[in-house]
């Protein structure tokens, strides 16, 4: 079962004194989020990232289109029930303490005073704010309030998570604990949809990912499949290659380099990099690995975002 689907969500805004000026936020963006997973959502700035949330959370109609969170409408309310949400630049009322702020939180949330008691000390426990719970919100960090906010977020067990920026203004130590809780939560079942600037956060921990560029789809699948140069290994090699053999690897591939033991090569087909192999071999070369090589997830997004403007 999918956590979420869209068929051809749409959203137009429309402005002006005759709302005849037009700006397309979303332009038929089909998307599928299974369970279990974490799911990156990736874009830049106005690419449409904020408006896609915000229809999944009923907090805005799409123009077109149709999306369903855990086998509901998004215009049913038993669609939220289940959903846990840290919006970007969250507020707590600072009077309030980080025990006080997550009651306050799980009452809105319809939940028990029974139920939120016995939650808040493990969510505490969970994003490790124990030892400040008697603080005042007012006093915290903005690691400190993105670490309470994961906390609201996941009182009410829910089973599927959106998280908007969740590791920002939090040091590499407290990135680690969340990237380790995230796993956690997937293990235990959970789906965690994912918004993020930080591409190595994202490329670290994600199943999936989805790059949005000017309001469309450029790209989902896996980190490996984004990420990953097409036709070009990294042969590792024992010993010094003869002139003759380079000579006849050049002729086998588009571009050969070869450093310190290792064989870069831009391959034409599968079959071109057996019968380079076979090469290798025949000419009593010991091969110590084969890699495909790949970028960052920053290469890869870069590339898409800029193909979507020259388009």
């Amino acid at each position: 079962m999918s956590a979420l689907t869209t068929q051809s969500l749409t959203k137009i805004f429309r402005s002006g004194l005759t709302r005849t000026r037009e700006v397309r936020a979303l332009s038929d963006v089909s998307l599928e989020v299974k369970q279990g997973e974490i799911f990156g959502l990736l874009g830049p700035n106005g690419a449409g990232k904020t408006t896609f949330i915000k229809i999944l959370l009923a907090l805005t109609h799409p123009t077109g289109g149709t999306a369903s969170v855990l086998g509901h409408a998004v215009s049913e309310r038993a669609s939220r029930a289940r959903i846990g949400y840290l919006p970007e630049n969250h507020r707590f009322p600072g009077y309030l303490t980080g025990r006080e702020a997550l009651f306050f939180f799980g009452r809105l949330s319809g939940m028990s005073s029974k139920a939120i008691a016995s939650a808040v000390p493990r969510m505490l426990e969970l994003v490790g704010m124990t030892e400040w719970k008697a603080m005042r919100v007012k006093r915290y960090s903005k690691g400190m309030l993105q670490r309470l906010g994961l906390a609201q977020a996941l009182l009410h067990d829910p089973d599927l998570l959106f998280l908007d920026e969740p590791t920002d203004g939090v040091d590499p130590v407290g990135r680690k604990e969340i990237r380790d809780i995230l796993r956690s939560l997937r293990s235990a079942g959970k789906t965690i949809f994912l918004n993020s600037h930080l591409l190595s956060e994202v490329e670290m921990i994600s199943d999936r990912v989805a790059v949005l560029n000017r309001g469309s789809i450029a790209a989902v699948g896996t980190v490996e499949e984004l990420t990953r140069i097409e036709a070009r290994y990294l042969i590792g090699v024992e010993g010094e290659l003869s002139e003759d053999v380079r000579l006849e690897i050049q002729g086998r591939a588009y571009r050969a380099e070869y450093a310190q033991g290792s064989l870069t090569v831009e391959i034409k087909t599968n079959e071109d990099l057996n019968r380079l192999i076979d090469l290798l071999r025949h000419h009593g070369v010991l091969i110590t690995a084969i890699t495909a090589q790949r970028a960052s997830l920053e290469d890869s997004f870069m590339n898409l975002v800029r193909t979507g403007e020259g388009s």
